[in-house]
């Protein structure tokens, strides 16, 4: 905006934040209408058009830095609430319109030149696209960190170990494991064993169909770090494409025991302890 006295562009300033609670409230009833949506966008909206108002008098990319924290405070709120992206380019969009129509009535009354009103609008549009771009990089960010939280979340559920009591706990694994669950099962079995001070933990493959033989291999360096805590692993429910996947890799099947039933691997337990 170096081609424009800073005073000739007062007005359309002031005539923005004079109507931008009217403006919200307009949208604000319209979305209403239309998409059902009643969480309350009023104070965003009032913002988005402060900072529409005040980057008139901005250097390009102060108001650039401007909106860009503001479109990530209004991504992260969509997120949570789970509305859609397209709710709030829908309202960028509009603000378009109706403040470009401001810019024009006031460029007309201030008396610019084409060349003056084109460096006044040309700025704005500027703005503008640059907060449909941050809403849309800040919303989709925010969406996939949700989506890989919940699977991880997910995950770490799906391997939980269960403290049967004070010394001996089970990890019942079910379905089919790939190298990034047992990746998280070894974190899992490492971190729960130490906090529950455990002295036996069973792991439980009578509902795992299948372990190639890397998920294999992962297994048994977690059964080594685990005896490296002072825990003493046992193994139950072990099926027979299991025990073949095992001697292929020359796993010294004889130094881990392993029993046909989760009861029998619990008997064995707590009759060891017992007579401790």
């Amino acid at each position: 905006m170096h081609h424009i006295q800073q005073e000739n562009l007062h007005p359309i300033r002031a005539t923005i934040l004079q109507q931008k609670e009217e403006l919200a409230e307009n949208k604000r009833k319209e979305l209403a209408e239309a998409h059902s949506i009643y969480i309350d966008l009023t104070t965003f909206r009032i913002d988005l058009l402060t900072i529409y108002a005040d980057s008139i008098l901005m250097e390009k990319d102060l108001a650039i830095d401007t909106i860009k924290q503001w479109a990530e405070n209004m991504a992260s709120l969509l997120v949570d609430h789970g509305l859609s992206l397209n709710l709030a380019l829908e309202e960028i969009s509009y603000y378009r319109d109706v403040i470009g129509e401001i810019i024009k009535k006031e460029a007309k009354n201030g008396l610019f030149s084409l060349d003056a009103f084109y460096e006044v609008i040309s700025h704005f549009n500027t703005i503008v696209d640059d907060a449909i771009q941050s809403i849309s990089k800040s919303y989709v960010k925010d969406y996939t960190e949700r989506i890989n939280y919940a699977q991880y979340a997910i995950a770490e559920l799906s391997v939980p170990v269960v403290r049967v009591t004070e010394e001996i706990g089970i990890l019942p694994l079910v379905g089919d494991l790939d190298t990034k669950r047992a990746q998280l099962l070894m974190g899992n079995a490492l971190d729960k064993g130490s906090q529950y001070k455990l002295k036996w933990l069973i792991i439980d493959l009578s509902a795992v169909p299948i372990i190639d033989t890397m998920v294999a291999d992962q297994l048994f360096k977690v059964i080594s770090a685990l005896n490296l805590l002072g825990i003493d692993v046992l193994i139950s429910g072990i099926r027979p494409e299991i025990a073949q996947t095992m001697v292929s890799l020359e796993i010294k099947v004889e130094e881990i025991k392993s029993f046909a039933s989760l009861h029998h691997a619990v008997q064995y337990a707590s009759s060891f302890t017992t007579h401790l």
